[in-house]
């Protein structure tokens, strides 16, 4: 237990198992992927974690739909864990939120990862000092602390870098201990622990070494040399490549006997000697003063310092810092340059490049002022800048001096400046990513974590205003984008206006307009530093830069950028990388790109003097033709003979796609830049010609509604059009967006007003004569009659909709119709009809290759089957449709079948097989958000459960189902009330104050979400 080290209080472990104690005694972490999370925040020390930021830690690539809810989930049980005797409502002290995410607090101490670093760093220390054995028994000390393979219990690709990290952090502190202990004259003692440990890391050449010498010191060259050529043996064949320098001028050492190998006595408690310069030249100390109250970045500043420290065989240590104007560059270098004085005696040489104006800093000029200050009268310094660069990588040779370079331009601008001897080192700024920079490490710094941000305004504006105003001072970092200069400056304003409060601050923040003006005090201000920055840009970078922060997506793809920009793609991704490579653009993932908030208000300032009203809504009509062009494709796939994506008014061209797993991937990855998309166009549009494709871009979205993803942005997209059509008299518009929306209320079970839409649309296509969804309104207004179960009146709507499907040819139409009207002749108990409709319905689609028809035939058959008793025909059925949704990421379709499957299996008296399938609906219809899904699964999954014996979990389940339903107002209510009140279990049900509770049969990451918006209800 020495993770816990058997004190009080609270106590932590990451170097190992991800464990946690409370005097004394483990407590209960609870999943993987709890754990995770702990990990993480364990890891940060501290600082605060946006939910983004676990979410890609945790999940990656592979997060589920709802994970932000199973993220909060999981922080609500942590929190129940570490602080047991909490009240209920009280503020949590330990996983407190900070902004929109969380940090745990840590007392001191409480970590071993903290005590082991803490160790090194005193063991470093005492080294300095001249006290090896002391520097030896600490560093021992420290690595006692692992107990096997950190973050053990941990998952996700956070978790997997910071273990490779916290490996590596180990064996390099035990290579640092075995030199320790050879210059001790320990070389005896540590052979058989070094044979393990080249043993286990065969290919590390500094153990490999460490071997050798502890060899041959025990006079066993012998041994010495076959280490060597058993090293070099393993690095041809694992690497192919031959053993570095070191280790091979340590073999011809050893082969010379070299007397200098011999172990030297080393004086205890004696300071090294201080080197002398290597010449009598003056000590420069050019650095600028520190910031004061430099604020985070504690993690670049620690991998910065490691760099600055490291002792390469060849070369200079070059760290080229990035980011863009305003984000603290010169800050961190300065900061970080003044804490690693003690590794350059020699002293510190600073240039400001002045690399965003028009009189930038010349090589020479600057090494000219190098050379000055080491001491070099003017009048013997060579005039030619070669000739200058070589004197002055001279000068540095055998000295330690550290070079700052401010403000870069480029890398044809750094390189003359650049130290020649290993013993130095540089820093570099620039708002380029200098990624063609020689040898150059490249530190790309980002906005501000919130808890730094927040710290840094206390810092200016006062600690006490601050915490007496925490919320709205969070608002107002957030309004600066976390960028430090915004901060700074917002900050020092408050500071000299003692009558402000912090509140105020925020509603001339949120004003986008006036947002940027806000950022200006004394000669600071945002908005020239972004100045700087786009007067570097050629003309058509400035285009681009100004025209893409049109768009109110949160991102965009190369695609949409050529859109905008009426460009080729291959062009426009040349721009869009040289504005990344510029700092003004991020690339957050590959192929799509977003500004930095502020940045993008100044890029809509520029644009709106640069750019003529017409251009700015002719490149918006492009961006949305080519989402309506894609989403078109996308469409046509996953609906194949279907009418609806002929009959929509596309005005440009968009992508196209292999299979509809690809085409609907797109559309959830495109979800937010496409509503962002439609909203835009519906609060500008003033005419019905902008505003029609965002109606037809609605209706060609029917496959991300299926998905379950973005139902709500549905409802918000639907809602925006709605009121602008019928503002400007759009007919056209309104009767798309009233399909939508139909097909949305639907989805939440709210089954009159679906019907009131659906019946609008109808009504609207017959005086408009418009086909766009003519088939479909009839088809879905036969379904939500039939699930109010009027089913003679469903069948009536389905035979009107087949006669249209005929008379315009559209045979998948008739197979539709022919599927779900399976259903309404079950329910006026005409078994034989139902299954003839639905093997019809089959037989087309098959006929005429649709797979998404097809599934969905196969899952209506299958139900009509499992009704009649054709127990295996129907099972059949239904895996072959579940395997197809599963397939194309179709999860509302997912969790519809697995019920189904569940209810077949009970009929089957297959019980287990029952609740496995129920308890798989159930999980699906959380994570989306599916209330009427989730009391489906809640429903069939209770009857499983009686059918297994189960009582008390089987009634809790059908409670629960009950307490859904009659939210959601469905008739199953009144199916389910008869059955429980014969149990008493019922419990009354007043409106959205029911508590929802999680099953007790699936452990789930989040309740049932009663009353939202949700995924499509079954038909």
């Amino acid at each position: 237990m020495t993770g816990q080290s058997g004190e009080g209080g609270l106590r932590f472990a990451v170097l190992g198992p991800v464990r946690a104690w409370r005097d004394g005694q483990e407590l209960d972490l609870g999943t993987p992927l709890q754990r995770s999370i702990l990990a993480m925040l364990l890891l940060r020390e501290g600082r605060a974690v946006t939910p983004t930021e676990m979410i890609d830690a945790v999940w990656g690539e592979d997060a589920p739909p709802r994970a932000l809810g199973a993220l909060r989930t999981y922080v609500s049980r942590l929190r129940t864990v570490l602080e047991p005797g909490r009240a209920a409502r009280s503020r949590p002290e330990l996983l407190t939120s900070v902004g929109r995410g969380y940090a745990l607090r840590l007392p001191d101490d409480s970590l071993d990862l903290t005590r082991f670093e803490r160790g090194i760093h005193e063991a470093e220390a005492a080294r300095r000092a001249g006290k090896p054995r002391e520097a030896a028994d600490g560093l021992r000390a420290a690595l006692s602390l692992f107990e096997g393979e950190p973050l053990a219990g941990a998952v996700g690709p956070y978790t997997e870098h910071q273990r490779d990290r916290l490996v590596e952090r180990r064996i390099s502190v035990v290579e640092t201990l075995m030199d320790l202990d050879l210059e001790l004259g320990e070389h005896a003692a540590v052979v058989s622990e070094l044979i393990a440990l080249t043993a286990e890391h065969p290919l590390r050449e500094r153990l490999r070494a460490q071997l050798m010498l502890a060899y041959y010191r025990c006079g066993r060259q012998g041994d010495a040399l076959a280490v060597f050529t058993e090293t070099r043996d393993a690095l041809i064949e694992e690497l192919g490549i031959e053993p570095g320098r070191e280790l091979t001028a340590l073999h011809q050492r050893i082969l010379s006997a070299d007397p200098t190998l011999a172990v030297t006595e080393v004086a205890e408690e004696e300071a090294p000697e201080e080197r002398a310069p290597a010449l009598d030249l003056p000590r420069p100390a050019q650095l600028p003063a520190a910031v004061s109250d430099f604020t985070g970045r504690t993690d670049i500043a620690g991998r910065l310092r490691t760099l600055l420290s490291s002792k390469p065989a060849e070369g200079v240590p070059v760290a080229a810092i990035c980011g863009i104007g305003g984000v603290g560059k010169t800050a961190l270098a300065v900061h970080v340059a003044h804490a690693a004085d003690d590794l350059f005696p020699d002293g510190q040489l600073y240039a400001d490049l002045r690399g965003y104006t028009d009189e930038a800093t010349g090589p020479e000029s600057a090494l000219g002022a190098f050379l000055r200050a080491l001491g070099v009268p003017s009048d013997v310094i060579p005039e030619r800048l070669a000739e200058r660069s070589a004197l002055y990588r001279s000068l540095l040779a055998e000295r330690r001096i550290l070079v700052l370079l401010d403000n870069a331009h480029n890398a044809e601008q750094v390189v003359p400046l650049l130290p020649g001897s290993s013993g130095c080192a540089a820093i570099v700024t620039s708002r380029h990513k200098l990624a063609d920079l020689p040898s150059a490490r490249l530190f790309d710094l980002d906005v501000m974590d919130p808890d730094e941000a927040l710290t840094l305004f206390a810092s200016v504006a006062g600690p006490e205003r601050v915490a007496a105003e925490h919320g709205a001072a969070m608002d107002v970092v957030a309004a600066c984008g976390f960028l430090p200069l915004a901060v700074r400056i917002v900050a020092a304003r408050l500071a000299a206006r003692p009558s402000w409060t912090v509140a105020s601050l925020v509603p001339r923040l949120t004003d986008e307009q006036r947002r940027l003006d806000e950022m200006r005090v004394g000669n600071l201000a945002v908005e020239a530093t972004f100045a700087l920055g786009y007067g570097q840009l050629d003309t058509a970078q400035a285009r681009a830069f100004r025209l893409l922060s049109l768009p109110n997506g949160p991102d965009f793809s190369v695609g949409a950028a050529a859109a905008v920009l009426s460009m080729s793609a291959f062009a426009s991704e040349d721009l869009l990388e040289s504005l990344v490579d510029a700092s003004l653009l991020e690339a957050p993932a590959p192929g799509r790109y977003r500004f930095h908030d502020l940045l993008k208000l100044f890029a809509r300032r520029t644009l709106e003097k640069s750019e003529r009203p017409q251009a700015r809504t002719m490149a918006l009509r492009r961006l949305l033709g080519f989402y309506l062009a894609s989403a078109q494709s996308a469409h046509r796939l996953a609906y194949e003979g279907s009418m609806i994506a002929d009959n929509l008014q596309v005005d440009g061209s968009g992508l196209s796609f292999n299979s509809v797993n690809e085409a609907v991937a797109w559309l959830v990855a495109e979800g937010d830049s496409l509503f962002a998309a439609i909203n835009q166009a519906a609060a500008t549009a003033r005419a019905p010609e902008p505003l029609l494709p965002a109606g037809d871009l609605l209706v060609a979205m029917e496959p991300l509604l299926e998905s379950g993803t973005h139902t709500r942005e549905f409802d918000q997209g639907t809602r925006a059009v709605l009121a602008t059509a019928k503002r400007i008299g759009d007919a056209g518009s309104e009767l798309r967006a009233r399909y939508v929306l139909g097909r949305v209320l639907f989805a939440s079970n709210k089954l009159t007003q679906a019907e009131e839409q659906f019946r609008i649309v109808h009504e609207l296509s017959v005086e408009r004569a418009e086909k766009v969804v003519t088939g479909e309104v009839m088809n879905a207004l036969a379904v939500v009659v039939g699930r109010q179960r009027r089913h003679a009146e469903a069948l009536t709507w389905f035979e009107s909709a087949m006669r249209w499907y005929r008379e315009n040819g559209v045979p998948a139409g008739e197979a539709l119709v022919l599927s779900y009207s399976a259903r309404d002749h079950l329910g006026l108990g005409r078994p034989e009809d139902a299954i003839a409709a639905a093997e019809k319905g089959l037989a087309i689609f098959t006929e005429i290759g649709s797979g998404a028809g097809t599934a969905r035939a196969r899952y209506h058959l299958g139900i009509v089957l499992s009704r009649v008793g054709r127990i295996t025909e129907a099972v059949h059925h239904h895996a072959e449709c579940l395997a197809f949704f599963r397939a194309s990421k179709q999860r509302v379709w997912e969790q519809r079948v697995c019920s189904r499957l569940a209810e077949t299996f009970i009929a089957a008296k297959r019980y287990p097989d029952a609740v496995r399938h129920a308890e798989e609906a159930l999980v699906v219809s959380r994570e989306i958000g599916h209330p009427y899904g989730e009391a489906l699964s809640l429903m069939v999954l209770g009857e499983a459960l009686e059918g297994l014996g189960s009582a008390t979990r089987s009634h809790d389940c059908l409670r629960q189902a009950f307490e859904i339903f009659s939210l959601l107002g469905a008739p199953e209510a009144d199916d389910l009330k008869f059955r429980l009140d014969k149990a008493l279990i019922i419990r009354p049900v007043a409106g959205s104050d029911v508590e929802p509770v999680v099953s007790p049969v699936v452990d789930t990451v989040a309740g049932p979400v009663v009353g939202t918006v949700a995924g499509p209800v079954e038909p």
